[in-house]
């Protein structure tokens, strides 16, 4: 039945009572159809409809609410911490094994404690093993009483109201059901639900949720469970804790386990019963094939004996079942299918193939692409032209491949499943023009080497969108000038505009954007969707915020190619202010000089780094842009960390040599902390010269120039140690 379209202000009270009695019994007959009988009447809008008329009427009629209402509101306004509950029997954890050689020692380990010989007699469940959060749900009676976390095995936080807006745990048990049960397992976000929340977290310029499995845990940890229920947790019943009527329930695991489904809980369907090694470890690699296309992440498969009075006889360790183990996969591996590869280019002009994979967790965080590089890496050819894959491995749309993540870097492909391959996949065709302006895609000559460049790169320049809206999402971007609320589809939505006072092209627009907007008499970003006055206030505010900037965030946020966030910082300490960096870049123009030569001496800046910044201020159009932002920014002076003690102070200083006494970067690091600028090369205006054995042309060069040269001892002494 629909919900009552009734104005909820003209129910008097006796109709009100009676629409709550109604949709009290409604919504029970539709749980039950939903999670006992998988036989749902109505969808699932038609049910929150439900849902939304009854917390309604609540809220109008909060004297009327009933003792089994569907509200997650009923009661007193949830605690600002979560109250304690003690499990019945403890939540102990799983031992781990990480090879097969582990897993047969795992099963071997059984049948010397059983006494028995390894005769395949003995039967496993191995089940995927859920990346959520342990739950444990307490029915008495065959009502839901309470429901609590792991915790630390033996206490849990109780999430009661929280786990009873998850629409697959049922609220009553059917009937022959023990009087007290525990049903434990295990609570979940589904990936595409996750991928569906940061899609709705992007659009609203909110910061993303890093996995599936931190953001279950914070949903349910939610003092509004009304945020937990918008979430859409899942979830999934393995095992039990405390059983009043144990002697009356199956005697396996396995059948257990299908008793909880017959109760209305989801049980994973690739579980299974297995009598030999082999099978079990076969069934382990099965189900990391299948990894990629389930709708929610694993990070292992679970054995448990399937016999409940032999796991009785194996007993427990102090924190671990003798007759279970986890079998996880590699930490940071995990196989997944390439759906397609597509092309970005970069604000260089760089064509970057990506592999879009079907969502997968990696190293705790989902990987949704995963970078090919350039046109020899989807071949399995590496930078010097050997070879990382076998000839045949080239990576094709819709192969099988191993994905790998390590920290934060980049996640990428390490190569191919080949009996996975489809029978129709094609060799990728690397594009000859750019997929976004149409201009030739070209591989550069490396004039030293006379080696072609790895890198494929459009000859558009700035008539590529792609370069220009690139420009302007490292613009913005975290580490650069990071105005919140203004990300990826900010910077296309005013790019693509065609009215001129919304129009967003260069870095400067960004802020005559207030200015343009107060003129305009029909454009109002405040009236177009997505936005509102509230949120465009914000907006202008954190723009206005940004106009005084960290020098080295300014130099950054540039977009200089080789320049990031160190070379950024090393810029910004050795010339203090922009207008000092500004004039000795344009001075070393002629790629001569003392300018030149003291921007080659900076430590950690080579000759093709300080080519590319000067071939940068070279460029008309970019001095016109930067021209243009300094008259809407202010970029700081940067901060100086000299002692007004330190006799090194604004010194420059070069190492050199064999150093005995502390590594390279420990005395750059001490030398920095007093104030000294650390440069890679002997000029006039070096200062000191560290020179440690084998000490070769920078101590001649020092010499010729009457440099003061110290060994590391008087080095150490003129520092005060």
């Amino acid at each position: 039945m629909a919900a009552d379209q009734t104005p909820i202000e003209t129910l008097t009270e006796q109709t009100a009572a009676a629409e709550l009695e109604r949709l009290a019994k409604e919504l029970a007959h539709h749980d039950e159809l939903y999670h006992a009988k998988d036989a749902p009447e109505i969808s699932d809008g038609e049910y929150d409809a439900l849902k939304r008329r009854n917390a309604a009427i609540e809220e109008h009629f909060p004297q009327l609410i009933r003792s089994d209402s569907p509200s997650i509101t009923v009661g007193a306004a949830p605690l600002a911490t979560f109250s304690p509950i003690t499990h019945a029997r403890p939540m102990l954890s799983l031992d781990n094994t990480f090879s097969d050689e582990d897993v047969r020692d795992f099963v071997s380990s059984v049948y010397r404690f059983l006494g028995q010989l390894p005769d395949n007699s003995i039967a496993f469940t191995a089940e995927p093993k859920i990346d959520g959060l342990s739950m444990s749900i307490r029915y008495e009676d065959g009502v839901l009483v309470n429901a609590a976390t792991r915790g630390d095995g033996t206490t849990g936080e109780n999430v009661t109201a929280n786990v009873k807006t998850i629409r697959e745990i049922p609220n009553r048990l059917p009937k022959g059901a023990p009087t007290i049960v525990e049903v434990r397992g295990e609570v979940y976000m589904a990936k595409s639900d996750f991928l569906a929340l940061n899609a709705e977290m992007e659009a609203q310029g909110k910061q993303l949720y890093v996995n599936p499995r931190n953001t279950a845990a914070g949903s349910l940890r939610q003092l509004d469970a009304k945020v937990t229920e918008s979430r859409k947790l899942k979830f999934f019943a393995y095992a039990w804790g405390e059983i009043s009527e144990p002697n009356d329930l199956p005697k396996t695991q396995y059948e257990m386990v299908q008793t909880f489904k017959d109760w209305g809980f989801p049980v994973n369907p690739l579980m299974k019963r297995l009598n030999s090694v082999d099978d079990i470890l076969a069934h382990y690699h099965e189900i990391g094939l299948a990894r990629p296309d389930l709708d929610y992440d694993i990070d292992g498969v679970v054995y448990k004996v399937d016999r409940l009075d032999l796991q009785a006889r194996l007993g427990f360790r102090s924190r671990s079942p003798r007759w279970a183990t986890a079998h996880k996969f590699p930490a940071e591996q995990a196989f997944t299918t390439v759906e397609n590869i597509d092309i970005q280019v970069g604000r260089t002009g760089a064509l970057t193939p990506v592999a879009r994979l079907t969502p997968i967790t990696v190293g705790g965080v989902v990987v949704t692409n995963a970078t090919l590089h350039n046109a020899d890496y989807i071949e399995g050819i590496g930078n010097s032209g050997e070879r990382i894959r076998e000839e045949e491995h080239d990576i094709r749309t819709g192969d099988t491949v191993i994905v790998q993540r390590a920290g934060d870097v980049i996640p990428q492909v390490l190569d191919v499943v080949m009996e996975k391959r489809p029978a129709d996949a094609k060799k990728y065709e690397f594009p000859a023009k750019c997929p976004v302006c149409g201009s030739h895609a070209v591989r550069e000559k490396n004039e030293k080497t006379g080696k072609l460049d790895s890198v494929t790169r459009c000859t558009g320049g700035f008539v590529c969108r792609a370069q220009a809206t690139e420009h302007l999402k490292h613009f913005v971007s975290r580490n650069a000038y990071d105005i919140e609320g203004f990300g990826t589809k900010q910077v296309d939505f005013f790019f693509e505009s065609e009215d001129p006072t919304l129009q967003i092209r260069t870095a400067p627009d960004i802020f005559t954007l207030k200015a343009r907007q107060e003129t305009s008499p029909l454009m109002k970003l405040e009236n177009i969707e997505g936005f509102g006055k509230v949120s465009v206030k914000k907006l202008f505010d954190a723009i206005d915020e940004r106009r005084s900037i960290a020098l080295n965030r300014f130099i950054y946020a540039l977009g200089i190619r080789h320049v990031g966030e160190t070379t950024a910082k090393l810029l910004a300490r050795h010339y203090c202010t922009y207008e000092a960096f500004d004039n000795a870049m344009k001075e070393a123009a002629s790629l001569s000089g003392d300018a030149w030569q003291h921007l080659n001496n900076i430590e950690g800046i080579g000759e093709i780094v300080a080519r590319a910044i000067v071939e940068f201020f070279k460029e008309p159009r970019n001095l016109k842009v930067i021209d243009d932002l300094l008259r809407e920014v202010t970029p700081q002076e940067a901060e100086q960390v000299a002692a007004s003690n330190s006799s090194v102070a604004g010194k420059t200083v070069v190492f050199t040599g064999s150093l005995e006494r502390f590594t390279r970067d420990e005395a750059k690091a001490r030398a920095e902390g007093l104030g000294a600028k650390v440069a890679g090369s002997v000029s006039k205006k070096t200062d000191y010269v560290v020179a440690g054995p084998g000490a070769g042309s920078k101590l001649d060069k020092a010499r010729e120039l009457g440099v003061e040269v110290m060994t590391e001892d008087e080095w150490l002494a003129f520092i005060g140690g």
